[in-house]
């Protein structure tokens, strides 16, 4: 589990196809690795990768076709700027929300406004995360823990960034048309699926 604040940036050093896998070398800040081993659980951009390896300057992961297709990863090259956070530890204050690291889909950037003292972000997102959404409520975008300003038609969202959020993300690295990693709110996800099977007269099936 994760909580959406991110730790810190990364960087992927190296990329390349591995026995029909995609292997990515990430490199760290300095001490970010600590207490971190490989079979550990890291989110990178919000979905939780395991380290096979993991080294003085950084780890590195592998992602199978599914994490390619549904998240940003498909597109990582040499150079990507990655957003870190470690695997929360139980007793931890949960300063941003549940998040279990399971990316539903990618969005697309829209649009950053810059309007004096913090940005607003818009973005398309999958439409049954959209479906979840409650205005106040919360989203992760490529791993950061936000909170929803406004909904807009059916699939976009709109959400404030604060000074401190935009530069320890790599919010300040993308443009608009950059795909993100969004991952909807937990709880939202069961409530959604509990009705429509209520709906549906499905409740004691399994």
């Amino acid at each position: 589990m994760f909580t959406g604040i991110v730790e810190a940036m990364g960087r992927i050093a190296k990329a390349g196809d591995a026995d029909g896998l995609r292997e990515f070398r990430v490199d760290t800040p300095p001490g970010f690795l600590e207490g971190v081993r490989a079979g550990a659980s890291i989110a990178v951009d919000g979905a939780c990768l395991t380290p096979i390896d993991v080294h003085p300057e950084g780890f590195t992961v592998e992602a199978v076709g599914t994490t390619l297709l549904r998240t940003v990863a498909g597109g990582y090259c040499e150079g990507s700027v990655v957003n870190l956070e470690r695997a929360m530890a139980l007793g931890d204050r949960l300063d941003g929300h549940l998040l279990q690291g399971h990316v539903d889909g990618m969005g697309h950037l829209l649009q950053i406004r810059d309007v004096g003292g913090f940005r607003i972000l818009e973005a398309s997102i999958p439409l049954e995360v959209h479906e979840l959404t409650l205005v106040h409520g919360s989203i992760a975008l490529n791993g950061v823990s936000l909170t929803v300003n406004r909904l807009e038609s059916d699939d976009r969202v709109e959400v404030a960034v604060i000074p401190h959020t935009w530069e320890a993300t790599n919010f300040r690295y993308l443009s608009p048309g950059d795909p993100i990693n969004v991952e909807g709110d937990l709880i939202g996800k069961y409530v959604g699926r509990l009705l429509r099977y209520k709906e549906n007269g499905l409740e004691g099936e399994s």
